[in-house]
């Protein structure tokens, strides 16, 4: 291999590796809501920290049976905790330790009689 092709080999490998690792610690997420009552607010915070930052949903409400992508690149901590608020009774739940950067898929599930929650992840 001359000079020249060594040069392009390495740059075009260089960029798929960039790439490749740009991707690999996306933590983007797909929220479906399976709690039988509609989201008002979503939170996400770091598991190992005590804030839960701006609410995710805006002036939206997120429907039971609807699903709503959030864009959440923080690889830095892939394990969060996820925070709802109820539209009809403003009342929270919170599922602990999801890692963000290993699904791409979450669907909350929520019984209201004994407070359990759960999630499927994909």
């Amino acid at each position: 291999m001359n000079n020249f092709a060594s040069k392009l080999f390495f740059a075009a490998l260089t960029t798929f590796v960039a790439t490749g690792t740009a991707t690999a610690g996306d933590a983007d997420f797909t929220l479906v809501n399976r709690t039988g009552y509609a989201l008002r607010e979503v939170y996400v915070s770091p598991s190992h920290k005590n804030a839960w930052g701006k609410d995710r949903m805006g002036e939206y409400t997120l429907e039971n049976g609807k699903s709503r992508l959030f864009k959440f690149s923080d690889k830095s901590a892939c394990d969060q905790d996820l925070k709802v608020v109820f539209d009809d009774d403003g009342s929270e739940v919170v599922w602990e330790e999801i890692d963000l950067c290993a699904l791409n898929k979450i669907t909350l599930k929520y019984n209201r009689k004994t407070g359990q929650v759960s999630a499927d992840t994909e």
